[in-house]
C-alpha cells in the first residue's frame, strides 16, 4: 500500500482555492503511484478561522457542490482530508473525511480539543464524542486529529477496533525555537507516534500543514511510521511537498506475531476501571462525554 503524504499549505477561508489545490495534489499523487493521499488537519480551510467557522463549514450528511466535488474526486484515489463539517443541529466541529469510491466512508470529529498556550479550539469546535475504526478497502482504519494523537489512549482504541492503520492529520506550529529547527513538540509528538506505532503493533501515517498562518509556522515534518516503529517516509519542515510512504501488511503481520499486545489486551477490564475512574469526584464533564 503507498500512502502519498501531502503536506500542504493550505489558504485561510478559501475553500475554492484549496479543493482546486487538494485536486492537484490527487493528480500528483496518482503520478506517484499512490493508493491512499492524506491531507492535514483543516485542509480545506486554513485553521486561524476564529468567526470564519460557520463560513466555511460543510454538511456531510447531505450532497452540495464541495461534497460532491470530493466524493467524486474519490473516484480517482482515496484520501482522507480535513475541514470544518456541521451538524444538523449546526454545531461545527474540526473534523477529518476519509473519501473512498466516490462516497463519503467516515467522519472523525476530533476528540481532544486543546486550550493551553497558543491555543482556543474550544472556542470554535465542538468537541468529538467518538473513537471508531472502520473498514476501507485496506483494511479497517482509523483517523486521529492533532491533539487526539497526544492521548495514547486514543490509539488504543482504535488498535482494539481492528485498525491496522492509524491515520494522524495535524496543523501543528513550531514552538519553542527558531524558524527552520525542529522543535520540541515536533520532536516529541514524533518520538511518541514510534512508541505508539510499537506498542500497538499498527503503522501510523503523520501529515503536518505547512506555510505561515496569522503570524504562525507551520511546521510540516510529515512521517509514515511502521508496524515495528521504523520509519517508512518523512517530509521536510515547513515547506509543501508530497512524499510517498509505502506499508506492508506482511510487516504487521510479522510484528503481531512477535509481540502480541493488541491479541492480549484486556478491553473489558480497562472498561471496568474506566467507568470506576469516571465516576470518582470532579469527573461529570466526563461522564457527559461519554453518554
Amino acid at each position: 500500500m503507498r500512502i502519498a503524504l501531502a503536506q500542504t499549505d493550505p489558504r485561510l477561508a478559501d475553500v475554492e482555492a484549496n479543493l482546486a489545490g487538494i485536486e492537484r495534489t490527487v493528480a500528483a499523487a496518482l503520478d506517484a503511484g499512490a493508493d491512499l493521499a492524506v491531507f492535514p488537519e483543516l485542509a480545506l480551510t486554513g485553521y486561524r478561522l476564529r468567526d470564519l467557522v460557520p463560513q466555511v463549514a460543510l454538511r456531510l450528511d447531505r450532497a452540495g457542490p464541495v461534497r460532491d466535488r470530493l466524493a467524486a474526486l474519490s473516484e480517482r484515489l482515496p484520501f482522507v482530508v480535513g475541514l470544518v463539517e456541521e451538524s444538523a443541529d449546526h454545531r461545527f466541529y474540526n473534523a477529518a473525511a476519509w473519501f473512498e469510491d466516490g462516497r463519503l466512508v467516515h467522519v472523525h470529529r476530533k476528540v481532544y480539543l486543546p486550550t493551553y498556550g497558543m491555543f482556543d479550539e474550544a472556542m470554535d469546535f465542538a468537541r468529538g464524542r467518538r473513537l471508531a475504526a472502520f473498514d476501507t478497502r485496506f483494511g479497517r482504519a482509523g483517523i486521529l486529529i492533532c491533539e487526539d494523537l497526544w492521548h495514547p489512549t486514543a490509539t488504543t482504541v482504535l488498535a482494539l477496533d481492528g485498525a491496522v492503520l492509524v491515520v494522524g492529520i495535524a496543523a501543528s506550529p513550531l514552538r519553542g525555537q527558531g524558524v527552520g529547527s525542529a522543535d520540541p513538540s515536533h520532536l516529541s509528538g514524533r518520538q511518541l507516534a514510534e512508541v505508539l506505532a510499537r506498542f500497538h503493533t499498527v503503522p501510523m501515517v503523520y501529515v503536518n500543514r505547512s506555510g505561515y498562518e496569522e503570524g504562525l509556522a507551520f511546521g510540516g515534518g510529515s512521517f509514515a511510521i511502521g508496524a515495528m516503529g521504523e520509519t517508512l517516509a518523512e517530509a521536510p519542515l515547513l515547506e509543501e511537498a508530497l512524499v510517498v510512504a509505502t506499508v506492508d501488511p506482511d510487516r504487521t503481520r510479522a510484528a503481531r506475531a512477535a509481540y502480541p499486545l493488541v491479541r492480549d489486551e484486556r478491553p473489558g477490564l480497562l472498561a471496568r476501571e474506566l467507568r470506576r475512574i469516571a465516576r470518582g469526584e470532579g469527573l461529570e464533564a466526563d461522564e457527559e462525554d461519554g453518554r
